[in-house]
């Protein structure tokens, strides 16, 4: 399996994606964070071996998926996943999110436990409520942004929730991928971060988890780490020493490592272990 597809969910919206590798359970199926496409996992995607099934999706409003008018809430980001495994024929994956979309996976391990088999949390937030940092984005910037956006604002976003270390010419990649998100989405998905709190649905996650860190991360600190792994019950912290807010961009071999290692530990285990 290869290339780049699209699938109709059954509620008619249809998402553009990437899938690769033979069919095995759980699939892998990573979800980028926001304003990023599936491209945003093309590196990793490049390393993962062939024996994963793995799926990289842009979520609704992203890349060359259907962008409806509104429905930019974590909650509708979440419910679109079960609706995409259906599609797909995946019974269980292990969710790859980063920073935003990890309140995605979350949502989906809390409301559909049985479809999840782990999680991947990449630089995870324990809640972006309230965040002062991101209010002020939201109110200074992103509800201030018109169509077209400016691709140089856009590719300062994607330097700047980055790092130095990684490459010019992905830096291209995603930029241009972000500059196919309409201003309504920035503001909607942003927006939506602010209101969403799941910690006193933490223990509901019975999924393992794997915290993905990178300790020159400005956007995300360690303090999230640790909130998250005294509510998980199953989680265990890789830190990226030196990586900063995306460290799948900077070590894409270790991380699509670090993913198969995770993957190959769920497959040998029975359901009922994961689920207990």
């Amino acid at each position: 399996m290869g290339g780049t597809s699209t699938v109709t969910l059954a509620a008619g919206l249809t998402l553009s994606y990437r899938e690769q590798g033979e069919p095995s359970e759980p699939a892998v199926v990573l979800l980028p964070g926001p304003t990023d496409s599936w491209r945003s996992y093309q590196p990793v995607l490049a390393r993962l071996p062939r024996s994963i099934r793995a799926i990289a999706v842009s979520q609704r409003g992203h890349g060359d998926s259907d962008k409806p008018v509104t429905g930019y809430r974590v909650a509708d980001f979440a419910a679109d996943v079960p609706a995409l495994l259906d599609a797909v024929g995946i019974e269980r994956a292990v969710l790859v999110g980063h920073s935003g979309s990890c309140l995605v996976a979350r949502r989906v391990a809390i409301d559909h436990p049985h479809r999840v088999a782990g999680l991947v949390l990449e630089a995870s937030p324990s809640t972006l409520a309230g965040d002062r940092g991101l209010t002020e984005f939201v109110e200074t910037i992103a509800s201030m942004l018109e169509d077209p956006v400016d691709p140089a604002f856009v590719r300062s976003f994607v330097v700047d929730t980055s790092s130095a270390h990684v490459a010019p010419e992905v830096v291209d990649l995603l930029a241009d991928e972000v500059l196919k998100v309409p201003a309504r989405v920035w503001r909607e998905t942003f927006s939506g971060l602010l209101r969403d709190d799941d910690r006193g649905e933490l223990p509901l996650v019975r999924a393992p988890t794997l915290l993905v860190w990178g300790d020159a991360d400005e956007v995300i600190g360690r303090q999230a780490q640790e909130e998250l792994l005294r509510g998980l019950a199953n989680a265990t912290l890789v830190v990226y020493a030196g990586a900063g807010h995306t460290p799948r961009w900077e070590d894409p071999r270790r991380f699509a490592a670090d993913i198969a290692t995770f993957a190959e530990r769920l497959r040998r285990r029975p359901h009922d272990a994961m689920d207990g």
